[in-house]
């Protein structure tokens, strides 16, 4: 079932997204050759609990840090660890946020050093795919016709969207219906949004085909063909007129 939250809902989750935003902030501006995906962990985590909230992640399904650090062809779930980031590489993370009763949930992609044109032109196709998508979180639409804009935008540019893992409903918990795919099976209907509904809308967007696959750790999601994927996310408010993005930090 799809929640519909309260003005008091609101404005606690306003307080998990800006939270998680700023973690991601410090997060990407400690990105730099040399640093380790463990030390970015460490920034996140201290953000977030400077700031009176715990991290999402950490010990959800058993895992086991406060942020998610992917390298290059790993999409989503990388496990922090002692690996130094090498001019060239990109880094996405993913971090989430609880205070309040409620979490927000954020990603992007970040360069180190001086990456390939093919790798800048991601990145920027990914976050568009973002922003193409969330003009269809209005009242009135429906999810797939944000994930209709995220696959045509990925297709358009000569890259392809991953269907297996999706952008979800966030609140309460940190996965809530609805799923959001980033691409359209089917009729491709889906449920029709509503105000007040909030979700995280996360294109991962690879150079080469749409498939994964899953390592041994059980957590770290790789492209099956090891060529590079980028990974953007918002958790979206739907409200009367414009959609808010709520881990949004300028």
């Amino acid at each position: 079932m799809i929640s519909i939250k309260s003005e008091a809902d609101i404005a606690a989750m306003r307080r998990a997204g800006h939270i998680a935003g700023l973690a991601l902030k410090a997060g990407g501006e400690a990105v730099r050759p040399g640093v380790s995906t463990r030390s970015i962990d460490a920034v996140v985590r201290e953000v977030i609990l400077a700031h009176g909230a715990t991290p999402s992640f950490l010990g959800y399904r058993g895992y086991p840090a406060a942020a998610c650090v992917s390298v290059n062809e790993e999409v989503i779930h990388g496990i922090p660890s002692g690996r130094k980031l090498l001019s060239g590489d990109l880094v996405s993370i993913d971090v989430g946020a609880f205070i309040d009763g409620f979490h927000g949930d954020t990603a992007a992609t970040f360069a180190v050093g001086e990456v390939s044109e093919e790798s800048l032109r991601l990145m920027e196709v990914t976050k568009e795919c973002f922003f193409k998508g969330v003009l269809f979180a209005r009242e009135g639409h429906r999810i797939s016709d944000i994930s209709r804009a995220v696959q045509h935008h990925a297709e358009q540019n000569g890259f392809s969207a991953v269907y297996e893992f999706t952008g979800h409903g966030v609140g309460r918990a940190l996965h809530e219906d609805p799923e959001v795919p980033n691409v359209v099976s089917g009729e491709g209907r889906g449920p029709r949004l509503l105000r007040g509904m909030t979700f995280a809308i996360e294109p991962m967007i690879n150079m080469g085909t749409g498939a994964i696959r899953v390592l041994s750790d059980g957590w770290t999601v790789v492209t099956a063909d090891k060529r590079r994927s980028a990974h953007y996310e918002h958790t979206v408010l739907v409200t009367s007129g414009e959609p808010e993005l709520l881990t949004l930090v300028q």
